[in-house]
This record gives C-alpha cells, sequence and structure tokens, in this order.
C-alpha cells in the first residue's frame, strides 16, 4: 500500500469519468481508496511473479525506498500487472515491464506518480527498481538489473532527478528472468503501446500472468 495519496481532484475525475458510484464495490485498480493507498506497505515482503517463462521471486525493502515500496506493495498485492510485457529486454542490461493490461487502468494510475527519492542501494545485478521518464514519474513500470549497473546510481540525464532507487531483488528464479525473449532489445519502446498493440505487433514477448504477495515481515 502507498503512503503517498494522489490528488483528490485527479480521484474524483478518475471516478466520475468512469461512472463509478458509491453503491458499488470498490476496484482496487480503477478506484483505489485513499486510505489504502496511505497504508505503508510491511517493512520487507516477497513477492511471486509468474510469466510465460516462469516464476520467480522478488523481496522487496521499505528501507530501501519507502514510497516505492508502498507503491510497489500496492501494485503486486492487487496484480496490477496481468497481462504486462516485458517490452524492454536488452541482454546485459535491462528487463524491464508494465503496463496493467488494460489501457484504461494505465491512464488512471498515470495522474498518480509518487515522489522521487534518494538511492539507498545499489543498482546491482538482480535488483529491481521503478523506471521513469523525468522527476516525479514513478508509477507502474519497473525494470530488474541483468548485470551490475552501478552507473544508474547516479545517473543524472534528468534535470532535477539523481539515480533510480532499487527497491528490492530476485531472490529465486533469476534464470527466468535471464531467459525473457530480448530479440526486439529497445524496439518496442514506444510509450504508447497498450499490452494488446505489444501482444500483436511483437508476438514474442514475455508476459506476466500473475502476482502475488506470498510472505511479509
Amino acid at each position: 500500500m502507498t503512503r503517498r495519496a494522489f490528488p483528490l481532484v485527479a480521484f474524483v475525475i478518475a471516478a466520475l469519468g468512469l461512472g463509478a458510484c458509491a453503491s458499488t464495490p470498490r476496484d482496487p485498480l480503477v478506484r483505489p481508496s485513499l486510505l489504502a493507498l496511505n497504508t505503508p506497505a510491511p517493512d520487507s515482503f516477497d513477492v511471486e511473479v509468474q510469466t510465460s517463462r516462469g516464476t520467480f521471486e522478488l523481496r522487496l525493502y521499505r528501507g530501501w525506498s519507502p514510497l516505492g515500496v508502498d507503491r510497489a506493495h500496492y501494485l503486486f498485492a492487487n496484480n496490477f500487472h496481468e497481462g504486462a510485457r516485458f517490452y524492454r529486454v536488452v541482454k546485459d542490461f535491462v528487463a524491464q515491464f508494465g503496463g496493467s493490461g488494460d489501457a484504461r487502468i494505465d491512464s488512471i494510475w498515470r495522474t498518480m506518480p509518487i515522489a522521487d527519492e534518494p538511492v539507498a542501494a545499489n543498482n546491482a545485478r538482480g535488483t529491481i527498481a521503478f523506471a521513469r521518464a523525468g522527476a516525479r514519474t514513478r508509477s507502474f513500470t519497473f525494470y530488474i538489473n541483468l548485470k551490475d549497473n552501478f552507473q544508474l546510481d547516479t545517473n543524472d540525464s534528468t534535470p532535477g532527478v539523481r539515480g533510480y532507487p532499487p527497491i528490492g531483488r530476485v531472490v529465486r528464479g533469476m534464470e527466468v528472468v535471464d531467459s525473457l525473449y530480448a530479440g526486439y532489445a529497445n524496439q518496442p519502446m514506444r510509450t504508447d503501446l497498450s499490452a494488446a498493440v505489444l501482444a500483436r505487433e511483437y508476438p514474442r514477448l514475455d508476459s506476466i500472468a500473475a502476482t502475488r504477495v506470498v510472505r511479509t515481515w
């Protein structure tokens, strides 16, 4: 769950735009509650990620990036990435994924970025971090380091932002991550591509079937 709520105005607009009403149950991805979004994640937790290549497991540490881990916990616990493609897999660099598989849901969550945080852990092989396109753009897209990418700890190519703070690491199944299809490399990086378009135009991309939090402490 995330400590940082998005602006109430954005929430109201999103809810009205989807025809939501108080009498219907909340969908945690379409209509996330402000209370849930402000609830801190556990200090540490494990996430099982089932993919088209097999299953791997992440361990996230709130101390590395409190806002980032709060957001990641909410997304993984609510299976946000069901249907998401690993749309950028570059050998000896990163495997990147994001998108809910539903363009409508993605558009809602793009209005809810979290604040930037300092880098507290290195971008070592197997660590996971939020991808971003500038200041305050961390939302729902992640990358996993396929090798030590320590240059990302201090990258300052975007004004006002320095480095990409990891939020956790792969603790089981790194061989699955290494096996993700990398033949398209950076080619599918156009930001307008939904999961459906990616599946049609880049059919060999691997995908996520489900995520679930399996342990907390």
